[in-house]
């Protein structure tokens, strides 16, 4: 980690939508410039309660299996039903929310559309409008004033790495930086499918896990194993998925390789021990230097599950005008390209009302070179 010290900017901070002449410099090492929230931008006490109950209630769930495996052996079945519901919750929010909806990586039939954002919203992780929101200003501010979890927030000193990784994992789930859907994801707002599955976002954390708990029961299984299954393939299902896709917000802007060039200020790595848990979402470098590319996984040896299933619905005809990588842009993305390498694109750090999707290079285009 950098060890660079630097003193606390005095800098007022200005909102993200601020003319660029106005808007503080930044090095690139200092603390992000902070400012008072506005009158009633505070979070209420009910929406603070609520986010501390989605994150810390699936955690206890972890201290809970321990006692239930204590002198005990995990069923069987509750791994099955475990590894089916976060394959099924992860794909939702790597494929439905961030490739899909997000990065319009590709674009799914309706049918396809509903379902991924429903499986994206089991995850606990927010519902579908604020997660696309809120990812789409993380690419306009990467790692730089106005990025809602960044981990150099507070600057590149050891102590500020340490809270910024905190801040970046789990803090800024707490914080008053609300990110408006209404100037990141207005295209969501316009879809009537996906108002209704946000809306539906309670119903569909309790229907999370209600599933396991309802299967057990019904295949004949007792009240215990019917709460073992809740245990397991619900709650500490949960708390896995959770923390894999906080880490990608967290280690994987600190910890790995950057082989592609990205934007100045934005440090996304790849981190390879998080591939396979992440279904390829790891692969942050690249996903950052080609945010609309529907592979994150470019290179040999390199996991990426949610490429793999986007693959699959091409050929089942339920998504089309994927983004796959061409061998020459990918070339041009790399570290050991010529500068000049890529055509030059428009600003990509203010969302327009042309372009709601703010991540999207408009130089990118639909290649149809395979991988």
């Amino acid at each position: 980690m950098p060890s660079t010290q630097h003193s606390q900017s005095t800098t007022t901070a200005l909102p993200d939508d601020a003319p660029a002449s106005r808007q503080p410099t930044y090095d690139g090492t200092e603390p992000f410039p902070t400012a008072r929230p506005a009158p009633g931008a505070r979070p209420q006490g009910w929406q603070v309660a609520a986010t501390a109950l989605i994150v810390a209630f699936p955690f206890l769930a972890v201290v809970l299996a321990g006692w239930v495996l204590w002198g005990r052996l995990i069923n069987p079945v509750d791994v099955m039903l475990a590894a089916v519901f976060y394959t099924l919750t992860c794909l939702g929010v790597t494929v439905g929310l961030h490739r899909g909806l997000t990065h319009k990586s590709f674009t799914p039939n309706r049918a396809l559309k509903i379902v991924l954002a429903v499986a994206g919203s089991m995850s606990f992780q927010g519902d579908v409008t604020g997660w696309v929101a809120t990812h789409r200003r993380h690419h306009a501010f990467t790692d730089r004033p106005g990025d809602p979890h960044s981990p150099f927030r507070y600057g590149t000193t050891m102590r500020g790495q340490l809270r910024g990784l905190a801040h970046a994992h789990i803090g800024w789930l707490f914080s008053a930086d609300h990110t408006p859907p209404e100037r990141y994801a207005p295209d969501l707002l316009a879809d009537r499918d996906l108002r209704m599955v946000s809306a539906a976002f309670p119903a569909l954390c309790v229907l999370s896990l209600a599933l396991p708990f309802g299967l057990v029961w019904a295949i004949g299984g007792s009240l215990h194993d019917a709460l073992t299954a809740l245990l397991w393939a619900g709650l500490v299902r949960v708390t896995v998925l959770q923390h894999v896709t906080w880490s990608v917000n967290s280690l994987c802007h600190m910890i790995g390789e950057r082989p592609f060039r990205t934007r100045r200020h934005d440090r996304a790595t790849n981190l390879w021990p998080l591939a396979l848990l992440s279904f390829g979402e790891s692969w942050h470098n690249m996903h950052h230097a080609d945010p609309t590319c529907a592979r994150h996984g470019v290179d040999r040896r390199q996991i990426d599950l949610s490429a793999a299933v986007i693959r699959l619905l091409e050929r089942a005809g339920w998504a089309k005008d994927v983004r796959w990588p061409s061998p020459a842009r990918l070339e041009a993305h790399r570290r050991t390209a010529p500068a000049a390498a890529l055509p030059a694109e428009p600003d990509r750090d203010r969302p327009t009302a042309s372009a709601p999707t703010v991540s999207a290079p408009a130089a990118a285009g639909r290649p149809a070179a395979a991988c």
